[in-house]
């Protein structure tokens, strides 16, 4: 019998996205637990009782000072070391929207040759100026290394987010554009990159990057929420896409788990491999 995968989902402190994250991974076969981050730091709670580490969305700590910077300071000073060590032990990290920012902010990505402690990119004020709550479409790069990201490859995901403008310098661009880390990008509904143009190209984002892996595949980050859009009905033109699989003598949604579910069921079947 496969053992249990256990997910550890970080709450507190202006974080609001756990639930929808322990659902998704539950609705993926694994066992999650939200575990507030004071939890970890004064040790009641132990990294090396899971396999995956879910750093959800939200406004941690309000944001002040910047997106995720304060939730990683606190964490690097506090449990660095394990942090590190869980990524060493080939353990699977996922940061979505304010978790991105925050993984960024602690140097976990892009964990160029093994380095998980310089912060190289950042994410910053979207040029539209304001919070933008939408949907867009991804474009998967197939050779990328992820491991949330296999076997897709267009995908629709929602949004929400005032700084989410991926920035580095051309030489870090082209780094990960070398390694393949650039796991997702923004791209036109039909698939076809976005070239920056808003609002498929939501905040202005360097070449449309909307997700970025370390060289393992193994510590992600993304923008877009994948955690919600955990049910076919959730996406925004569901009943016109209902209809128009209805026309083909189709069943009105689609079999099986959306996009968004569908990267937590990868992490799931990598570890249990």
């Amino acid at each position: 019998m496969t053992a249990t995968i256990r997910a550890l989902v970080l709450t507190g402190f202006g974080l609001n996205c756990d639930l929808e994250t322990a659902h998704a991974l539950e609705l993926a076969g694994a066992e999650a637990v939200r575990v507030h981050i004071n939890a970890l730091i004064d040790g009641s709670a132990r990294l090396d009782d899971y396999q995956i580490l879910a750093f959800g969305g939200g406004f941690s700590w309000g944001d002040d000072h910047g997106a995720g910077v304060l939730q990683a300071v606190r964490l690097r000073t506090n449990i660095g070391d394990q942090l590190r060590a869980f990524v060493e032990r080939e353990r699977l990290v996922i940061g979505i929207c304010n978790g991105f920012q925050t993984l960024v902010n602690l140097g976990l990505l892009p964990g160029f040759n093994g380095d998980y402690q310089t912060r190289s990119v950042a994410l910053t004020w979207n040029d539209c100026g304001n919070f933008r709550d939408d949907w867009v479409t991804l474009k998967i790069d197939p050779q990328s290394p992820c491991v949330f990201t296999r076997g897709l490859e267009v995908l629709d995901l929602p949004i929400r987010h005032g700084e989410g403008k991926f920035y580095a310098t051309p030489e870090v661009i082209a780094n990960l554009e070398r390694h393949h880390q650039i796991a997702a990008c923004y791209a036109k509904p039909d698939g076809t990159p976005a070239d920056g143009v808003f609002p498929h190209n939501p905040n202005g984002s360097l070449e449309d990057i909307a997700a970025i892996c370390d060289p393992t595949g193994r510590v992600f980050g993304l923008m877009p929420h994948p955690e919600a859009y955990n049910h076919w009905t959730n996406h925004p033109l569901w009943t016109r896409q209902a209809d128009a699989r209805r026309r083909k003598g189709q069943s009105a949604l689609p079999e099986g788990v959306t996009p968004g579910i569908q990267m937590f069921c990868n992490a799931v079947a990598y570890l249990s491999r």
